[in-house]
């Protein structure tokens, strides 16, 4: 009982702690996109769309899927006249970068760098789709969509509407919130008084010894691939507090989970584009991987070569001593 109301306890606090955030956010932003901000950005990016293999009214579903969600994002590319090529490049883009304002906050109260997470995830989404544009040449066909999911864009009239909508979206994407970090807070609480979680680091071990982090950052990392940025984050403040993870492992599990992150939910969520999600979870996987190992060895080398420099700073502080004290 004390487990379950200990896990309980610490899912709301959570929940409240991330709500703080995401509640202001959701609301000012999904108000914004019922205004002329949305189809203002939407002209600013559109001369850019084309040296990354896009046309411009692609921009209108990259803008959506940032500063919304990736759901808005859908919604709109199924209205549009799309090829193949177009419609993987997009959602190549926007596995990498979505839900940008939510999620870089969420990132901030984990004590990260909101500049650090913006320039991983939005350069990671540029990068891809040039890359991607250059090396396919083919796709050049119409897309054929599978199916329409419920949901996507709205359009409302009047400032009492539009408030009203923000204010349901917000309150809405706080449940969400909760309905998934509250039972996963309990969970962990469960693994912890079972002293399961030592189990669970020794079999997660291996992928994080690859990744160069240390075995204490396994449950954040489940529950990122899992659920998703924002509920790794909630996983994270935790962790942070009673495991002791340090701060170059935060920032490394954050660069893997920026790149791949719900996994299931997120590739999945791309079916009714009709576009084969083995390729653009292989994209992921493999780009998470390959980025966070790289940055871990350029890392660890200018830690060695930081001590290294620190090192022969006390040998020479320690010989000028010597040759004071010998005059």
């Amino acid at each position: 009982m004390n487990t379950l109301k200990q896990g309980l306890k610490t899912g709301l606090l959570t929940t409240w702690k991330l709500g703080k955030i995401i509640f202001p956010i959701t609301l000012i932003v999904t108000m914004l996109s019922q205004t002329v901000v949305m189809d203002w950005l939407t002209r600013v990016l559109s001369p850019f769309m084309s040296y990354i293999g896009l046309s411009g009214e692609s921009a209108i579903p990259l803008v959506l899927g940032n500063f919304l969600n990736l759901y808005a994002a859908i919604g709109a590319m199924l209205t549009m006249d799309l090829t193949v090529k177009e419609v993987f490049i997009l959602a190549v883009m926007l596995s990498f970068s979505h839900n940008l304002f939510v999620e870089s906050a969420v990132a901030k109260q984990v004590g990260l760098r909101i500049s650090v997470v913006l320039v991983v995830r939005i350069g990671l989404a540029l990068v891809s789709a040039w890359m991607i544009h250059l090396i396919w040449q083919g796709g050049s066909e119409k897309a054929s969509y599978g199916f329409v999911p419920s949901g996507g864009t709205e359009n409302i009239e009047g400032y009492g509407a539009i408030a009203l909508y923000g204010v349901e979206s917000a309150i809405i994407g706080i449940l969400q919130l909760a309905a998934i970090v509250i039972p996963i807070m309990i969970f962990i609480q469960i693994m912890k008084d079972l002293h399961w979680l030592p189990v669970f680091s020794r079999w997660m071990t291996p992928f994080t010894k690859l990744l160069g982090i240390h075995p204490n950052t396994s449950t954040t990392l489940a529950a990122g691939l899992t659920f998703g940025l924002a509920y790794g984050a909630g996983v994270m403040i935790q962790a942070v507090k009673e495991d002791g993870v340090k701060k170059k492992d935060l920032y490394l599990v954050f660069i893997f989970l920026v790149a791949c992150h719900a996994v299931v939910e997120d590739t999945l969520i791309f079916a009714p584009l009709g576009i084969p999600l083995w390729p653009l979870l292989l994209v992921r996987v493999v780009t998470a991987i390959l980025l966070t190992i790289a940055v871990a060895i350029v890392w660890n080398r200018i830690e060695r070569k930081q001590e290294a420099d620190d090192s022969k700073a006390n040998t020479y502080s320690e010989s000028s001593k010597k040759v004071s004290s010998g005059d």
